[in-house]
């Protein structure tokens, strides 16, 4: 891995703690490990193994291959993989998300309505991309604070 790499990999670590709203040690004990384990990460001292970067994939809820820098894909989403909503959620986000997936409109591809298997992969394509643009338009414009009562609908 060269000094690029490891640098794109130690921000995407960062970064992603950082969207997870989890410090270094809280993020350590989730690794059962030393907060300096997680800040030599963090910093591109030292490599995670290979078991560590797919603890951190699973708890960050990412593609391990998107922390190496090999994509710049968050997250593949496919029929076998349903995306969960994220802790930032607020309220509001909650009930635009169920409102885009209660349209009772038929889905349909050039006039043939879809089968269940296309419409679950269309499905988890839309999930990917609302959290996502929710994600980011949170970073841009700024989020705000999530109450306990928001967190637990």
């Amino acid at each position: 891995m060269n000094d690029d790499e490891k640098m794109i990999m130690s921000e995407r670590i960062r970064q992603e703690r950082e969207n997870s709203e989890l410090s270094q040690e809280a993020l350590a004990v989730k690794l059962n490990m030393k907060r300096t384990n997680v800040a030599n990460y963090e910093a591109g001292r030292v490599t995670p193994p290979s078991n560590v970067l797919r603890e951190l994939a699973t708890i960050f809820g990412v593609d391990a291959d998107y922390l190496l820098g090999l994509s710049d894909i968050r997250k593949r989403y496919s029929s076998d993989n349903h995306q969960e909503v994220p802790n930032w959620a607020t309220k509001k986000d909650k009930r635009d998300f169920k409102q885009l997936l209660t349209d009772d409109q038929e889905l349909m591809f050039d006039g043939v309505p879809l089968d269940e298997s296309d419409k679950q992969r269309i499905n988890d394509i839309l999930t990917g991309l609302f959290w996502e643009a929710k994600r980011l338009n949170k970073e841009t414009y700024g989020k705000k604070k999530n109450t306990k009562k928001d967190n637990s609908e």
